[in-house]
């Protein structure tokens, strides 16, 4: 790729990125040092380069479902490999892994628990915490 088209790679996302957090035209045009008529035309590229809203969504469940069955097979991989039971693990490694198994059931739990937000009918809603669970 050119240093040309770096530039105006990178001014295009500047603009658009101003204009998503609602700068006007004028304002991302002195903001930038360009003319109002770049700003515009960027903005058009832009527009005509991203995916209509269907289009989107619909990568993103695809990205959903991917992510999904990477998850199940790295679980089952997981499982299988019973790193609690690990042999010659020094301690600290021990200590690691189980924090980081611990953080990332802990991140698990939040997206299961984000599907009530949009599934009621789908999940159970979670147990009342005790006042020690806090």
């Amino acid at each position: 790729m050119s240093q040309k088209h770096d530039r105006v790679t990178q001014r295009r996302a500047a603009v658009a990125r101003l204009a998503q957090a609602g700068a006007s035209s004028r304002r991302i045009a002195d903001e930038l040092q360009i003319s109002k008529d770049t700003v515009l035309r960027d903005l058009a590229a832009v527009a005509a380069t991203t995916p209509p809203p269907a289009t989107r969504m619909r990568q993103r469940t695809d990205l959903a479902h991917e992510a999904m069955r990477q998850l199940r097979q790295a679980v089952r991989q997981t499982v299988e490999a019973r790193p609690g039971y690990a042999p010659l693990l020094d301690d600290a490694t021990a200590a690691q892994w189980h924090a980081q198994l611990r953080q990332d059931a802990a991140a698990l739990l939040a997206a299961a628990d984000a599907f009530r937000d949009y599934y009621p009918h789908l999940a159970p809603a979670a147990p009342p915490r005790t006042p020690t669970e806090g």
